[in-house]
């Protein structure tokens, strides 16, 4: 049943980049380069950590999860926006300075927990731009990221709070993603019905 559970996460995490590239290729969905390039690296550290732990079916997950932000990093360079403003440069200095310690921490647990503040880091560029501009995102993509991340929580198939940490901050934050683009789109649409 793990396995299934794992093999779900991964292909969820992959076909998310679907309807995400659909909707940036339509002129829709607008990428923040910097968020794309900081989770890019993050999410091969993300890997061999949590190979380094011991993840087995669970790691299907982030797998598959690379897959989908690594193609949408190569979207971003051309349909993409951002990326040099004085914030994506002190979000890329921040997430460096994280790499930087877990790299002597060498320990995969702190490199786990660190992975999570940078994936924070750059995810905060793409929280302020889909405020702003909740047209610019695609909800679908990141609730299947969620569902995923649900998925991946169930291969872990024990209670091992370091395998089960980045499973279920995936789940959390593109569900929370979601919830935020579908919210602000209703509320500046009706916003701009009374204007």
């Amino acid at each position: 049943m793990l396995e299934i559970f794992g093999y779900t996460s991964g292909i969820l995490m992959i076909i998310s980049v679907v309807p995400y590239t659909r909707s940036i290729l339509r002129g829709n969905t607008k990428p923040q380069r910097m968020t794309w390039l900081i989770w890019t690296v993050l999410i091969l550290i993300a890997f061999f950590s949590q190979l380094a732990k011991g993840a087995s079916w669970s790691l299907l997950l982030t797998a598959g999860d690379g897959i989908a932000i690594l193609f949408t990093f190569i979207l971003s360079i051309k349909y993409g926006v951002e990326g040099f403003r004085k914030i994506d440069i002190i979000s890329l200095a921040g997430a460096g300075l994280s790499l930087l310690l877990w790299y002597f921490t060498k320990e995969p647990a702190v490199a786990l927990f660190l992975i999570i503040l940078i994936d924070i880091i750059g995810l905060n560029l793409t929280i302020q731009k889909a405020w702003k501009n909740p047209e610019t995102e695609n909800w679908v993509g990141w609730a299947m990221c969620g569902v995923g991340g649900l998925f991946g929580i169930l291969a872990v198939g024990s209670y091992n709070f370091i395998l089960l940490a980045y499973p279920i901050y995936i789940c959390f934050i593109n569900s929370l993603m979601a919830i935020i683009i579908l919210a602000r789109s209703r509320i500046l649409k009706k916003n701009n019905e009374e204007v």
